[in-house]
């Protein structure tokens, strides 16, 4: 495949590590310096581009790379109250795209384990649901992506939540998220059930970005011959 990274940051190189490794070409690297090259993908016959940079900057990047027919992957996070915009222009123009708050494949095995438990606790009100997610001090946004993605499945599933706020205060109706900056930490979360009598706790921790990296091009090549908007259940066949 001929990919486009958009961000060339520690997240853009360890894609184009991974991609290099599995006989791809990177044909373009778009950063903050040459921002203006994003307009000219469709020349270079890219196949698909990734994008990863920042809440700011995610939406436009998305709206210029579906308008030139390039399929693309997104994992920015903090802009996806513009999610479904994006999604809807996607399908006008027949496009390909695909958004994921996390595409590390045990990331995504981690939100199909946080659903089923938020199914089978619905139904034990003596247990309080928390979430907390501990990340680099680097990271913009809080929550992070995928804590707000573990949030809305469990206020989807779970009959005692139908929010998320982002503090330990408790407030009823409402899950907490708890968000702590510390170096070094690619990224831990934390679904925490407790009772009066005993706690019932699953976690993911990520050790580098290899394995983010690693989803990221996967999903790449999943859409790159497909029409459509897609996501990570579908790429892994969860």
């Amino acid at each position: 495949m001929r990919i486009a990274l958009i961000g060339y940051g520690k997240m853009g190189k360890a894609i184009e590590a991974i991609a290099l490794q599995k006989g791809h070409n990177i044909v373009a690297k778009i950063d903050q310096d040459n921002v203006g090259d994003l307009t000219t993908l469709s020349k270079i016959n890219c196949d698909v581009a990734i994008e990863f940079t920042n809440p700011e900057a995610a939406k436009n990047n998305l709206i210029t790379l579906l308008q030139q027919g390039v399929p693309v992957i997104s994992g920015s996070t903090g802009w996806v109250e513009d999610l479904a915009e994006v999604e809807a222009l996607c399908l006008s123009l027949n496009g390909s795209f695909l958004y994921a708050s996390n595409f590390s494949v045990g990331v995504n095995l981690f939100f199909a384990l946080n659903e089923k438990l938020a199914s089978l606790m619905q139904d034990q009100p003596q247990y309080k649901a928390t979430l907390k997610e501990v990340h680099h001090t680097a990271k913009k946004d809080a929550p992070s992506g995928t804590a707000i993605t573990l949030a809305q499945q469990i206020t989807a599933t779970h009959n005692n939540y139908d929010s998320w706020h982002n503090s330990a205060e408790e407030i009823k109706g409402s899950l907490p998220i708890v968000s702590d900056r510390e170096d070094p930490a690619p990224g831990t979360h934390h679904i925490k059930y407790s009772s009066e009598v005993d706690e019932i706790e699953i976690i993911h921790t990520a050790h580098s970005r290899q394995g983010f990296a690693a989803g990221a091009v996967l999903a790449a090549e999943y859409i790159a011959t497909r029409t459509g908007v897609f996501n990570m259940k579908e790429v892994l066949g969860i």
